[in-house]
């Protein structure tokens, strides 16, 4: 039998096992969700969590129906996908299993425990050999700390990957509210034209009206025919982005309703101050080029350690048995891979060269940063004057002609083909204020998420910047 009471035998065990306990890199699931809540909380409100047992997701499934059950904010959004996006819940997970596999990247591999038996002659002999890399147990502190540097870098990469959800969530419920003031208004464009052609048909059956003025009023109807149809695609299709983005289920996407309309500008645009104090603060996008550079030179000299050779450690212990004799039998193996057909050369040059890109990295990013802070202010600036101008000046204006025009076609001063080209003109407007208008938002959402380090590509768009002109000429 084996003699499990040998003094070497059994010290070597303990102090292999109290090395591993100590440097053993842990993770918690729950912990890393909390802490990534709470560095989001200005987009999250601090609601972040991954729903696991049944109880936790019938409370969700409540939560959500209370929160359909009215018209949706843009906060309301938000949170209806932070309680019921299958979506979000899966990349909560992925997160999870992503940190799990880092933290056991960091532990010492388990010792391997082999029993030998043989018998020769008269002669039976048992032993007991336990083996384990020892290269591994005298890198373990390097490796655990480079794990630990990983799990930061989870942690980093799970708050920005939450702030994008949400930013994707706020724009498409901008979107689809803004789709649906559209339509409001198209739907108010028809009937005043299905009204206006109908009355064109009887003043031109009391001959009231010649043949092209009848159909100047029967283009003009077609003409809101077609913008309807175009605004009712338009508000489905953003409607069912919102839906695809919240989680919803077909009961659920029935419920949905929205607000008629966008919220009313702010007072006053974030100044230059608001945006230089926020570009100050430790954006995500620097601290993770940041863990990205410092895990690159950690392991970088792990791998000049590691890459020249490896060592394993065998502790033997045992006994022969035969003629009537025991015979003890101790001692100790060492394994020493040798660096004969690779000498690690291209490893530590792949690790030379990774460090060398993620100390650029870190330089680029913090440029970066600063420029796409100074880019995406002056496109949130240039759309809120943009939708201050509509809603102050551009709608006011279009007003007055409209009703001097109404006074002047009543005074048979004008010709109807001259209302109803103004009655055009003033739908484009309305049309293009309201684009404005969810420029605006879209812009603001943006800008939020680049000021934390997710900067977004945000400009004017083509339809806004062209009614802009025309409306100022």
């Amino acid at each position: 039998m084996l003699n499990w009471r040998s003094k070497r035998f059994v010290t070597c065990f303990l102090v292999l096992s109290v090395a591993g306990l100590n440097a053993c890199v842990s993770y918690d699931a729950k912990k890393q969700i909390a802490s990534a809540s709470l560095e989001t909380a200005a987009f999250t409100g601090d609601k972040l969590e991954l729903a696991i047992t049944p109880a936790q997701r019938q409370q969700r499934e409540s939560l959500t129906q209370r929160l359909l059950s009215s018209p949706l904010g843009q906060k309301e959004a938000v949170d209806v996908m932070l309680v019921n996006s299958p979506a979000l819940q899966s990349l909560l997970a992925q997160h999870g299993a992503q940190s799990a596999a880092v933290a056991q990247s960091g532990r010492i591999s388990n010792p391997t425990l082999a029993i030998e038996r043989i018998v020769s002659g008269n002669e039976l002999e048992w032993s007991g050999l336990l083996s384990f890399g020892l290269l591994d147990v005298l890198t373990l502190p390097q490796r655990a700390d480079l794990a630990k540097r990983k799990l930061v870098q989870n942690q980093i990469r799970l708050s920005t990957d939450v702030v994008d959800q949400v930013t994707l969530v706020r724009q498409a419920w901008v979107r689809a509210v803004a789709a649906n003031a559209s339509l409001t208004f198209a739907q108010r464009v028809l009937e005043a034209a299905q009204a206006s052609d109908v009355l064109a048909a009887r003043m031109l059956a009391a001959g009231n009206f010649n043949t092209l003025t009848r159909s100047r009023h029967q283009l003009f109807h077609a003409q809101a025919q077609t913008q309807w149809a175009v605004a009712k695609q338009a508000q489905v299709s953003r409607k069912e982005a919102l839906v695809r983005l919240l989680g919803l289920d077909a009961s659920q996407a029935g419920q949905l309703q929205l607000p008629d309309r966008l919220p009313e500008l702010p007072a006053q645009a974030l100044n230059a101050q608001d945006m230089a104090s926020a570009a100050g603060r430790q954006r995500w996008d620097i601290q993770m080029a940041k863990a990205e550079f410092e895990m690159a030179a950690r392991a970088q000299g792990l791998t000049d350690i590691t890459s020249w050779l490896d060592v394993e450690l065998t502790v033997i212990s045992g006994k022969v048995t035969g003629n009537d004799a025991v015979t003890q039998r101790r001692g100790a193996e060492i394994g020493v891979k040798l660096p004969v057909f690779d000498s690690g050369d291209m490893q530590r040059a792949q690790m030379n060269a990774l460090t060398l890109s993620a100390a650029n990295r870190l330089q680029a990013t913090a440029r970066d940063a600063a420029s796409s802070v100074r880019e995406n202010y002056a496109a949130y600036l240039a759309a809120y004057d943009i939708a201050r101008q509509y809603r102050d000046d551009v709608l006011p204006l279009q007003q007055r002609i409209a009703d001097e025009n109404i006074l002047r076609y009543n005074a048979m001063q004008i010709s109807v083909f001259d209302l109803l080209a103004d009655a055009a003109s003033h739908n484009a407007a309305v049309m293009s204020a309201i684009e404005a208008q969810q420029q605006f938002w879209l812009s603001e959402a943006a800008l939020q998420a680049t000021l934390v380090g997710r900067p977004l590509a945000i400009s004017l768009s083509a339809d806004v910047r062209n009614n802009s002109s025309s409306a100022a000429h």
